[in-house]
């Protein structure tokens, strides 16, 4: 008797499933807000190394684009998670009544600058008057706004045009002023300028404006059923994302995998700059993806007085801290 019951033992064992083992894999979607590069790495790298997984989800995750609003997919349902252009998209989207709630922010600071050539006739923002400038109107422009009303210089004392993907027109000379992203663009712009040096470059901070950008984004309906869904997912991106620091050589290798044909040697240039940016401000002593509740304060009060909004929003709906701060603090710090 006694014999039986230890051969039945280890068949016992092998029947029984392990915990976690049965588990089903929430299948949800991570809607980018542009095609794939080195600004998305650390979420290319969490894929790979199956973290989604591990924590429960069978993550895909789907590029952006030119044509492509990331607020207007994730709010009709189609996809769960997005990362949305900032919180000025954010709040535009919850004044036009999208259900979407923003779950964390990546870049803590403006991640664009404008940029002049240093030998052209621009030297401070008063020299923007009766000069050709693009940005992008996809809330570029709303900074630029800001910056010039900080120096009582009138929008129409300028040309202001809707800034296309290539900066060859600034190359050219087509235009005195551009926009460019710090990890992006301006790599770009320096590399067929012969320099950092060649350039003069207008930061939005200089002139008391912090716009965080690449808003971490859900479905409302979704986060109401599986808040745990919600959770999970910043997990694993905040790994995902420490792991492209602690290896960026690996990062680099999982943006390449997916589109072979990007210039290895700009990627490599991008993902410093897209860390420093998501290391700023209050993620330092609070983690990433962390939404700090004063810099998003002072951007929404900044876009009501701009009359970019028409009237105040309900940030306390809009940004929602309570997913990311299931996270202990330890796991979040890069």
């Amino acid at each position: 008797m006694h014999r039986r019951t230890l051969l039945a033992t280890p068949l016992a064992v092998l029947a029984a499933p392990r915990i976690g083992q049965a588990q089903a894999l929430t299948p949800v979607t991570l809607r980018l807000k542009w095609l794939p590069q080195a600004q998305f790495a650390g979420f290319y790298l969490a894929v790979e190394r199956g973290y989604y997984r591990e924590a429960g989800l069978d993550l895909s995750i789907s590029p952006g684009g030119p044509n492509l609003l990331t607020e207007n997919l994730v709010a009709s349902g189609s996809e769960q998670f997005g990362l949305s252009g900032g919180t000025d998209s954010v709040f535009s989207a919850r004044e036009k009544g999208l259900p979407i709630t923003c779950i964390g922010v990546a870049h803590q600071v403006t991640p664009f600058v404008f940029v002049a050539k240093a030998d052209g006739p621009v030297k401070t923002l008063e020299d923007f008057r009766g000069k050709k400038v693009t940005a992008w109107f996809t809330g570029a422009h709303l900074v630029l706004f800001g910056m010039l009303a900080s120096r009582n210089i009138p929008r129409d004392a300028l040309s202001i045009s809707p800034q296309q993907v290539s900066i060859t027109p600034f190359i050219n000379g087509d235009t005195d002023v551009c926009a460019a992203t710090w990890y992006n663009e301006l790599n770009t712009i320096k590399a067929r300028i012969g320099g950092a040096d060649k350039l003069k470059l207008f930061v939005a901070e200089d002139y008391g404006i912090t716009v965080p950008r690449d808003t971490v984004i859900v479905n409302e309906a979704f986060a109401a059923a599986n808040p745990n869904a919600v959770t999970a997912f910043l997990r694993a991106s905040i790994r995902g994302w420490k792991a492209a620091k602690a290896e960026p050589a690996a990062a680099l290798e999982a943006v390449m995998k997916i589109v072979p044909t990007l210039d290895r040697a700009h990627q490599i240039a991008m993902l410093p700059e897209v860390l420093r940016l998501m290391e700023a401000g209050a993620a330092a002593q609070q983690g990433l993806f962390v939404i700090d509740p004063t810099a998003i304060k002072k951007a929404h009060d900044f876009f009501v007085e701009q009359q970019v909004l028409k009237a105040p929003i309900d940030l306390a709906t809009a940004f929602r801290s309570s997913f990311l701060e299931a996270i202990p603090l330890a796991d979040r710090l890069a």
